[in-house]
């Protein structure tokens, strides 16, 4: 089933809007792909001669980054040597033109290098100045280090996950520097707002623990209005405060079954039970579901366990209403209907990779299209047009890229010549 073509009658809504992306790794280039996604021309800014840190991130082929392709999509590539005078002032040339401004180093480090938010406000006033670190840049915490991982552990999150007695398992995606990203996403787009009737732009400070910390949706609140005396732990696969919520084993695989409200769970019961289970006293209400909790989960596992497979599970089910779904390896995904339907993978046409498959973004406008306009930006690859653009010559294009200031991977070369 193909994607159904959506309408152009409008530009897309950050059209005309330019950011500077100077960040790394993931959560800032997360951030600023979603702009680019919406309209932005965004300008990845990377230092010579090893790029940005994501480029040097698996999965490889013929020695690009998947990592780095899937973050970096409809972006333009600037490489330049900040150390040199000539190369920062056409980066502050560069943001005399810019309206956003996106980092994500550890608070004060771009100061030093004359990129701080104070500097680059009095060069542009309007600029909205988007600072992505671990713990922001206040707090006692402000000048440490950190990833996502250290964000996801002290949030207590990760105190939450696997089953009781085993150390916690990695999440194995990034909802620290994801969540982040896209948290970010909305402050900037709020402050290009909120500057169209103050003229001027702000700073930003994004962290990724204060993300993980608000992401709780259930935790916090349990301990605080418990007075102190109840602390989420972790549960194995299912939650105790939600029967039947959880995973569920099949013959050839697993499944999850949503059926923690009153009408869900009668569903499933009838279909698993007959009439007896649904008007059983023990499961009538959340809370004696709760109450009978391991009750009700053997009633389930054995069900799926008696099924001649997941998929005959999720039949049933699906017929009976009862919310579920299969627990999908990533090739799976890749096959679902819906997310063909949806387009959630793009094919992309890459200068040293030719096609490629990636991850899309989740916006939907209904009259502009978001689909990626260009694959992740070879390192340097817009030197020349960018420098051109801001009123260099060709003769001090050509010094600079003969110094050094201005750099290009070998693949830059090789394809213009192509």
């Amino acid at each position: 089933m193909a994607t159904q073509p959506i309408s152009q009658s409008q530009p897309l809504p950050l059209t005309g809007i330019r950011v500077i992306d100077y960040s790394h790794f993931l959560a800032g280039p997360h951030l600023s792909r979603c702009l680019a996604a919406m309209g932005a021309e965004v300008i990845k800014v990377e230092r010579p001669t090893a790029g940005d840190a994501g480029r040097a991130h698996p999965y490889f082929k013929d020695g690009q980054s998947g990592y780095f392709l899937q973050q970096n999509m409809g972006k333009k590539g600037l490489c330049v040597n900040l150390k040199d005078p000539r190369g920062l002032g056409l980066l502050h040339r560069l943001v005399e033109t810019a309206d956003v401004f996106v980092e994500n180093y550890r608070p004060g480090a771009l100061g030093k290098l004359g990129l701080g938010y104070e500097e680059l406000s009095r060069i542009n006033p309007r600029l909205v100045y988007c600072s992505v670190s671990a713990y922001g840049h206040t707090g006692p915490d402000a000048g440490r280090p950190g990833f996502g991982l250290i964000a996801e552990a002290k949030s207590g999150a990760m105190a939450q996950l696997g089953v009781p007695g085993e150390p916690p398992p990695l999440l194995r995606i990034p909802i620290a520097d994801m969540y982040t990203g896209i948290h970010g996403v909305a402050a900037v787009c709020a402050a290009l707002y909120g500057r169209t009737t103050t003229g001027k732009g702000q700073h930003i400070d994004m962290a990724l623990y204060d993300c993980m910390v608000s992401i709780h949706d259930y935790a916090v609140q349990r301990y605080t209005l418990s007075g102190g005396t109840e602390v989420p732990v972790q549960t194995g696969h299912d939650q105790p405060e939600s029967t039947v919520y959880g995973v569920f084993q099949g013959r050839d695989g697993h499944l999850v079954i949503a059926a923690q409200v009153d009408d869900a769970w009668k569903r499933l019961a009838r279909l698993i039970g007959g009439e007896a289970l649904a008007a059983d006293r023990r499961f009538l209400d959340p809370a004696s579901r709760n109450a009978n909790r391991l009750d009700a989960l053997a009633h389930v596992r054995a069900w799926t366990l008696a099924q001649p497979s997941v998929k005959a599970c999720i039949a049933a089910l699906d017929e009976a209403g009862v919310p579920c779904a299969p627990v999908q390896s990533i090739d799976e995904v890749l096959e679902d209907p819906q997310v063909k339907a949806r387009g959630m993978i793009v094919e992309q046409d890459h200068p040293v990779l030719g096609r490629v498959k990636l991850p899309n973004l989740p916006f939907r406008f209904s009259d502009c299209d978001t689909s990626p306009r260009s694959a992740a930006p070879l390192m340097g690859q817009d030197n020349r047009a960018i420098a051109a653009g801001l009123g260099y010559d060709d003769a001090g294009i050509e010094a600079m890229e003969r110094d050094g200031v201005l750099y290009a991977e070998p693949a830059v070369g090789r394809v213009a010549a192509a």
